[in-house]
């Protein structure tokens, strides 16, 4: 019986995330976070299987199959790797390797696996098998945590604008086209798509496509049976068949090849599906949504797309705002990504100083809510204090330079001519907001004190009159 299991990966959420996971299988793990650490841990001890990932920081994964197979023939080794392609599973597959996993690592896939080397090696492992109902968070990307931004909706107009439409298309099963830039949240939005419809209690996959080899894309996608190509040592569940009843997710659709597009079309359009040198029709009941940072309009019309694909998805379409465009909802993101790395490293920074959200606000975000997130984690991480000063941010983001350096000139005869009397008020309340700002000489804290209300709810207001301008 498989008991110890050691996993050797760079990446300490990775190693983090299959821990926890495997712990609850019953296994007793370890973790080694370089080539070097990992095999003085197995010098020290016995372990059954290694996972270990093919590109570390010290090594590549290929030196540490070898090390393992020469001094301890009999631990079975599987190979995590995110540059999956044929070459990379025959050679390790040749060297000594049972089998490889490519990334994001799905946790049924890995149970799979460590079954079939556990009766290759003539012990049987049990894996658990349930309803796919009742285990449709298993189903999950295992490295979400490392990627995924978290929720918060916002309270911007243009987020309500978006939430609305999230909450239109939810309970139908339409297939969906994300748009937007990196970074801004494609997955979040699908997965809150799948949780609001009938199938949240369902399997929501993800695929991240840009990912794929074009050798490897149909096996991921439908799967294959033993012996369909070299290196196809067992038969393998696609994530097609993985969503059934659920969501699937396919993140940078454009990424795949004309004939995986052609291929996806036929199985989106009969509701079956063949395994990678199978015979037997599979039948499906899946959702699709995509996304892409390329306007796959734009792209079918330069060729670079299927437009039979592109029509058969765009049955419903929504554009995400960058961050850039939504500057009422930086503070609320701010204080949202702070709390939960305050959480992740067992800190407790209360807040930021005031030039920092006026750099927030003011600098352009390329990257989105990912970047925001990560220059959150960075800053709490080298603050000393309960405050998250510029010293913390990066120069490109602390030098950010503002829209306007102090109070503008009220003129709103041009903007309103027909303001009603909510917009009056919203008019009444910055003529106040700007008389405050200039008496404490653009002191946005002060400012809010003496206002009587939070920051966040002065950066509201006079976003309100922005927006009201427009």
């Amino acid at each position: 019986m498989f008991d110890k299991i050691l996993i050797i990966d760079d990446d300490p959420d990775m190693c983090l995330l299959l821990t926890k996971f495997l712990t609850k299988k019953g296994y007793i793990i370890q973790s080694a976070h370089s080539g070097h650490k990992g095999l003085t841990k197995l010098k020290e001890e016995k372990f059954d299987v290694v996972f270990c990932d093919y590109r570390l920081g010290d090594m590549d994964g290929k030196e540490v199959l070898k090390e393992i197979k020469a001094q301890y023939p009999e631990t079975v080794v599987l190979i995590m790797t995110g540059y999956s392609d044929i070459k990379t599973a025959v050679d390790v597959m040749k060297m000594g390797a049972f089998d490889y996993i490519s990334k994001p690592l799905i946790p049924d896939e890995v149970l799979n696996v460590l079954n079939k080397a556990s009766q290759d090696s003539g012990e049987a492992l049990p894996v658990p098998q349930t309803e796919q109902s009742q285990r449709a968070k298993e189903y999950s990307r295992i490295d979400t945590l490392k990627t995924s931004i978290d929720y918060l909706s916002g309270e911007s107009p243009i987020a309500k604008e978006l939430y609305r439409q999230v909450d239109i298309v939810a309970p139908t099963n339409y297939s969906v086209i994300l748009f937007g830039e990196s970074g801004t949240g494609k997955e979040v939005i699908a997965k809150t798509i799948h949780e609001r419809s009938d199938r949240g209690s369902k399997p929501f996959i993800a695929m991240d496509c840009g990912t794929l080899s074009r050798e490897l894309a149909g096996s991921e996608l439908f799967g294959h049976v033993k012996g369909s190509f070299t290196g196809a040592l067992a038969d393998k569940t696609g994530h097609f068949e993985l969503a059934n009843g659920g969501t699937l997710f396919l993140d940078e659709v454009a990424n795949l090849s004309y004939e995986i597009q052609a291929s996806l079309l036929r199985v989106l359009q009969e509701k079956k599906f063949k395994r990678v040198g199978g015979t037997k029709e599979t039948d499906i009941d899946v959702r699709i949504i995509v996304a892409s940072n390329e306007n796959l309009q734009d792209a079918f019309q330069k060729g670079k797309f299927r437009e039979d694909l592109y029509h058969r998805l765009n049955e419903f379409m929504i554009n995400l705002p960058p961050l850039r465009e939504r500057k009422n909802d930086i503070p609320l993101f701010a204080d949202f990504f702070l709390q939960k790395t305050n959480a992740e490293l067992g800190k407790d920074i209360k807040g930021f100083d005031d030039d920092v959200l006026d750099a927030f606000i003011n600098y352009a975000w390329p990257g989105n809510l990912r970047e925001f997130r990560n220059v959150i984690r960075r800053a709490t991480l080298l603050t000393p204090g309960s405050n998250i000063s510029l010293k913390s941010l990066p120069a490109e983001i602390a030098n950010a330079q503002p829209r306007h350096t102090g109070p503008v000139a009220l003129n709103h005869d041009d903007h309103f001519k027909q303001a009603d009397l909510k917009n009056a008020a919203v008019i009444a309340e910055y003529d106040t907001i700007m008389r405050v700002l200039k008496e404490v000489n653009n002191n946005k804290s002060r400012a809010a004190e003496v206002l009587n209300i939070d920051r966040k709810t002065l950066y509201n207001k006079i976003r309100q009159y922005e927006e009201l301008k427009q």
